[in-house]
């Protein structure tokens, strides 16, 4: 159980701070995660990594020469948003263009993508590789859908490796694409993790048995089996990875490889030890040589009691970049030469300047479309508590077969968007404005898939509404279907597959069809959001097609998909709050 913490809301800034505290001869933290203390050579590629925090020592542990350049530090469990990502790039970047890697988890796909075209929009060159090592997520025709676990830090490693040694953007792409076909992992838990705050962890393992193929979200296994021997924890791990060669790799025998074993949090080193003994006379039985193997935590899950085994099959290129030296906070191996200037006072204080949106000028509004805005800050205040109420219940719902980090997510970006919108409105903003504001608010500060989803339909409203008048509900009712087609452009989730959309798309239709047929605004509204209720509960009966929650499928039947819940729960507290909310707007909010 995690138990030292303050206010759990804070943990991961709370984090952040005290780990680059820790860690100044290498970090200097920047907007939405941390940069490399000192100024890397003109023109070399900036490798730019990241996550959700609680794995340390990825990812922020992992920031230094021959490693990466800079890293996205999200919320527990949830991917950093596209600001943070942006942020943190433009921080690191020095001429070379910037690459990404990260683990292939939905909201991280999404806010990495967005941050990286931005980037190239204004003319920094930004490439990807997602990482997608675990063989357990998926089958092998479905491999771009796995997710990334401890081999993370295989193709990070090259990557770096390359990006030190001077290699362009293009090289530095493709070998880090090598190093990903080539690494394979897998792992098993004892149990669960708490998070902070949390009185259970999200999963629990029956005693005497262990799951396996887990996440490293809290994510329960795909499979469960008796607790074995340390030899035959090392035989399940070996026999799996060798009964799953990546292309180019036909026999084991003769090959090299660098091995990863992992501890996930409470599986301590000597533990670790015991197992890798078995390992390495398993590989070397099938003919593999070792090349500089690495046993102990570097990818991790809080308390959780696992470990994973990660194979990267090397090539010549492949075993030179492993092997280069590399000097961080929490991986180390040679020697690297002296470091770059250290940034000046001036340059530091701006790039760990927050960038806060308040500060920015607000646009003219009309009379009427300032008073709508007191309406709207009056709901998102409603939305705000609803969601300090419930983000208990969510992380619950979410822990049944994704990482329980719905509830905290959902609070945190309602808390960031009340906040902006009040500042907004304070200073005399349209509603527009002060809904554009609540959205990138949300979206910086929540992180994952939900709070860039969030963030996009508030910042959408805002813009389809403006600041020139009171809207009316057919502006509305537009505003709200743009919102809904931002929703699935993006996040290419259909109803049916188990997400959010499956709630917001009845409530939209619902809505317009209320409002066609001459019913009151508060009325239409009321009448959607009892059949955005209906179909979330609903979702109780699907299977998730997308999403973390998808390699357990059949874990989320009978529970209903927490985004959805979440946002048929907002829906129906604003409903409900709009008369009154609507009666008195020159009350404004407290």
């Amino acid at each position: 159980m995690t138990r030292l913490f303050n206010d759990p809301t804070a943990f991961a800034d709370e984090l952040v701070e005290g780990f680059v505290a820790a860690n100044r001869r290498w970090v200097r933290r920047v907007e939405g995660g941390v940069a490399r203390r000192y100024r890397t050579p003109k023109g070399q590629v900036a490798v730019v990594i990241g996550g959700g925090s609680g794995h340390y020592p990825a990812f922020g542990g992992l920031v230094g020469p021959g490693l990466a350049h800079g890293a996205a530090m999200g919320n527990l469990f949830a991917s950093p948003s596209a600001q943070q990502v942006y942020a943190v790039s433009k921080a690191a970047e020095n001429g070379g263009g910037v690459f990404l890697s990260y683990g292939n988890y939905a909201g991280d796909v999404l806010n990495f993508d967005s941050a990286q075209q931005r980037l190239n929009d204004e003319g920094i060159p930004c490439r990807t590789v997602t990482v997608t090592d675990d063989i357990s997520s998926a089958p092998m025709d479905q491999i771009a859908r796995r997710r990334g676990i401890a081999g993370d830090l295989t193709v990070f490693k090259v990557a770096g490796a390359a990006a030190e040694e001077g290699a362009d953007l293009d090289e530095v792409v493709r070998v880090a694409a090598l190093a990903n076909d080539r690494t394979r992992s897998i792992g098993v838990a004892f149990s669960g993790c708490t998070l902070p705050g949390a009185d259970a962890p999200l999963f629990e393992v029956p005693e005497g048995r262990m799951a396996v193929g887990l996440g490293i979200h809290g994510e329960p296994g795909i499979s469960e089996t008796d607790v074995p021997t340390a030899d035959g924890l090392a035989e399940l791990f070996v026999s799996s990875l060798l009964g799953e060669l990546p292309p180019g790799v036909e026999d084991a025998n003769g090959q090299r490889a660098a091995v990863i074993l992992n501890g996930l949090g409470t599986v301590k080193y000597e533990e670790l030890f015991v197992v890798y003994r078995s390992v390495a006379r398993l590989l070397e039985e099938a003919g593999v040589t070792v090349v500089e193997p690495e046993v102990g935590e570097l990818v991790t899950s809080f308390d959780m009691a696992g470990a994973s085994l990660t194979i990267l099959w090397l090539d010549d290129e492949l075993e030179r970049l492993w092997s280069a030296a590399a000097d961080t906070p929490a991986y180390r191996k040679g020697s690297i030469g002296a470091a770059q200037d250290e940034p000046t006072d001036d340059e530091a204080d701006a790039l760990e300047d927050e960038g806060d949106s308040a500060s920015e000028a607000v646009p003219e509004a009309s009379p009427a479309s300032r008073a709508a805005a007191t309406v709207v800050t009056a709901l998102l205040e409603t939305l705000a508590h609803e969601m300090d109420e419930h983000a208990d219940e969510l992380g619950r719902i979410d822990s049944v077969a994704g990482d329980g980090d719905h509830g905290i997510g959902m609070q945190r970006g309602a808390s960031a968007a009340l906040t902006a919108a009040k500042d907004a409105q304070q200073r005399e903003a349209g509603a527009g404005t002060v809904l554009a504001r609540a959205g990138d608010a949300w979206s910086n500060r929540a992180g994952g898939t939900s709070g860039a989803l969030w963030g996009l339909a508030l910042t959408t409203l805002g813009t389809r509404i403006g600041d020139d008048s009171d809207p009316a509900a057919s502006d509305i009712a537009e505003a709200v279907q743009a919102a809904v087609d931002a929703i699935r452009g993006v996040g290419k989730a259909e109803v049916g597959d188990k997400t959010m959309v499956d709630a917001i798309v009845p409530f939209a239709d619902r809505f317009r069809e209320e409002l066609d047929r001459g019913s009151a605004p508060g009325d239409a509204l009321a009448a959607a959001a009892l059949a955005a209720t209906e179909a979330a509960a609903a979702t109780s009966d699907l299977m998730p097609r997308m999403g973390r929650a998808r390699p357990h499928a059949e874990k989320s039947l009978g529970s209903p998909d927490p985004g959805a819940h979440s946002f048929a729960l907002i829906v129906t507290a604003i409903a409900a709050a709009l008369p009154t909310v609507a009666a008195q707007p020159e009350q404004g909010t407290s």
